[in-house]
């Protein structure tokens, strides 16, 4: 009986190992955005504060923008930036866009509609048996589209408070099928002031792993340089 149990519990573990496996890996998400930057920082400014230059149109959406610079703000404490609008050495303006875009994984399907097959495709046929002709037609129609993809993507522009000048510029753009607003954008300030204040010039992928149910990053993937394609080269004469 002992043994019968026993096997019965091993059995049972076996069979909910895969569940739980499935489980623990979708409690995280990979986030990937392009990020470009520039700086003409060689450290943080002393000292290392800011003030925060609202647009026009931000202040008069007052309170969607609220939730968008607090996201900025943290990612900006976690690389020694503090807000002071009263000793500030740098001055701060924030962007963020939200929206969608095709899905480029079926581009390829509706390139030729509506002249093409497009979204919707059948089939038809006629042969010739016992009785004479026969004219069949079997069709199947796919109606909705794809599913299109979260666009998302913020910027910062930070100025040095006397001269006016931009010493860093920043932005993060992410596409995919999942979003979680507005925490998303807190990690795409973070991914967006990777490497601050001397990030790599210029383009590049940037990872982060984050917690599915609080969108916190938990670990920063290294990150990779924008794929570039070469132009053709031109023909020999």
């Amino acid at each position: 009986m002992t043994s019968l149990l026993q096997r019965f519990r091993t059995s049972l573990f076996l069979g909910l190992l895969p569940a739980l496996m499935l489980v623990g890996c979708s409690t995280t998400r990979t986030v990937e955005s392009n990020v470009n930057a520039y700086s003409t920082l060689a450290a943080l400014p002393a000292p290392p504060t800011y003030r925060l230059e609202r647009l026009p149109s931000q202040a008069a959406n007052a309170v969607r923008f609220d939730a968008v610079e607090s996201q900025a703000q943290q990612a900006l404490a976690k690389v020694g930036l503090q807000r002071d609008d009263s000793n500030a050495s740098l001055v701060l303006q924030l962007g963020a866009e939200a929206g969608f875009v095709p899905n480029p994984y079926w581009e390829p399907y509706y390139r030729a509609y509506p002249f093409g097959p497009g979204p919707f495709y059948g089939s038809f046929g006629m042969g010739f048996g016992r009785g004479g002709w026969g004219f069949g037609m079997g069709t199947g129609w796919m109606m909705d589209r794809p599913t299109p993809l979260y666009h998302r993507k913020v910027s910062l522009i930070l100025r040095d408070a006397t001269t006016q000048k931009i010493v860093y510029e920043t932005s993060a753009v992410y596409e995919d099928v999942w979003t979680d607003d507005p925490a998303i954008y807190g990690v795409l300030f973070h991914q967006a002031l990777a490497g601050f204040p001397t990030p790599p010039q210029g383009t590049r992928v940037v990872k982060t792993l984050v917690d599915r149910h609080s969108t916190v990053p938990v670990t920063a993937a290294p990150t990779a340089p924008a794929k570039v394609e070469a132009a053709p080269a031109a023909p020999k004469r």
